[in-house]
């Protein structure tokens, strides 16, 4: 059954969402299907035949046959207005034939599925309309009492009771799980849409769009920004196929977003082959440093030991260098459509000349990073001296590493 139900008026082209809704809307057609076949039944057997009893009848059978047509078509929008009309229209013929809300045991609360229905597979205005349409109608019902036949249909007590019953019971369970269909929907999406401004934008950030619709660039005195660069990656580019080159590329980063995560580093961007984090922003922090030389530690033994399964393998490797600088920057977001949170200053530029003038399997820090490192007892440091770097002129600049570290 529920493989009938996915099937539905299915298109190669249909979205999750277009999918989901063809199923949720044949399931309850389906149900109305089958009500209309049990009011059909109990219509005959409490009031024999007449236009309730017709009309309940005619309304099952219409809405078989264009489940039917609709999914053959491939048109769920032909069961949209023809199941959602009739809805509309058997409640009412029920309610004015017998004459009054009680006696019918307000069967006209079925007519409300029909605005609901539309506002939810349709759209708004025309849901308006069958909502008003539905107001209408219970007021007639309510002031005006009218009946087809010039006199209302006897009822007894015991039938009054099963028409409230089911009536009420049946035509809110609908309403109720549309509802909450359409609820988790929206949950869903709300979760699926914040899941993705988590991967674009810093959780501070966010809540800070959430609460003030826009968002201020701000400057931060001190942060640690880490580059990161493959060594040879043109080289290695033309020596195998885009697509391995591409997986691999995604393999190492997808890894270095998983460390930097764990020492909540924020990660900036990655420029083709190279990565670019900063720790110490959105919410500046004291230990920036030692959090990302932590990192930059790990993404380099990572890196090692990713060497050694591709040459056991007789695959090319990735080398990686490594360079961090401790300095102000400027943060914020930049433009309107497909916007991202940057960071801008000498320090940016400067940690780019640590990563270019690092080593193979090397990190490479300046002499702001080494200042707030030095004192620490379990690392070790190699002064390089000063090193000229274009644009920058000479550079103090100190190869680190663990007294543990793997060699």
């Amino acid at each position: 059954m529920n493989k009938y139900f996915d099937s539905y008026a299915r298109n190669e082209d249909d979205s999750s969402e277009l999918k989901f809704q063809k199923k949720l809307l044949v399931i309850i057609c389906s149900f109305l299907f089958i009500c209309g076949i049990v009011w059909w039944l109990l219509g005959y057997l409490t009031m024999g035949w007449n236009y309730p009893t017709i009309a309940a009848g005619l309304f099952g059978i219409m809405v078989f046959v264009m489940i039917i047509v609709s999914h053959r078509q491939k048109n769920h929008t032909l069961l949209i207005r023809s199941t959602f009309l009739g809805v509309m229209i058997v409640p009412m013929v029920w309610q004015f034939t017998i004459g009054d809300l009680h006696n019918s045991g307000m069967v006209i609360a079925w007519s409300f599925l029909t605005p609901l229905g539309i506002l939810i597979f349709s759209s708004l205005r025309p849901a308006i309309i069958y909502m008003m349409l539905f107001v209408a109608a219970i007021l007639v019902t309510i002031l005006v009492q009218p009946e087809f036949y010039g006199h209302p249909i006897v009822i007894d007590k015991p039938i009054i009771k099963l028409f409230y019953a089911m009536n009420l019971v049946t035509s809110f369970t609908v309403i109720f799980a549309t509802c909450a269909w359409f609820v988790h929907t929206i949950k869903k999406e709300k979760r699926l849409s914040d899941e993705l401004m988590q991967n674009i934008l810093p959780s501070a950030i966010i809540e800070e769009m959430k609460t003030t619709g826009k968002t201020k660039a701000k400057a931060f005195t001190m942060v640690t920004v880490m580059f990161t660069d493959f060594k040879g990656f043109t080289e290695v580019s033309q020596r195998v196929s885009a697509e391995l080159l591409v997986d691999e590329i995604h393999h190492c980063f997808s890894e270095f977003d998983r460390i930097i995560s764990k020492y909540k580093i924020e990660k900036i961007k990655t420029i083709g082959d190279a990565y670019l984090c900063a720790s110490g922003l959105p919410i500046s922090n004291y230990t920036h440093a030692v959090d990302m030389i932590n990192a930059a530690f790990e993404i380099r033994n990572f890196m090692a030991l990713r060497k050694k399964e591709k040459e056991a393998l007789g695959e090319i490797p990735f080398e990686l260098r490594i360079g961090l600088h401790t300095g102000p920057v400027v943060a914020g977001i930049v433009g309107v459509r497909k916007f991202q949170y940057d960071i801008w200053g000498d320090t940016v530029n400067t940690a780019a000349r640590m990563e270019t003038n690092s080593k193979i399997g090397k990190i490479n820090i300046s002499q702001s990073t080494f200042e707030l490192l030095k004192d620490r007892p379990d690392l070790d440091f190699k002064s390089r001296g000063k090193i000229e770097v274009k644009g920058k002129g000479l550079l103090e600049m100190f190869f680190v590493e663990k007294n543990d570290a793997i060699e």
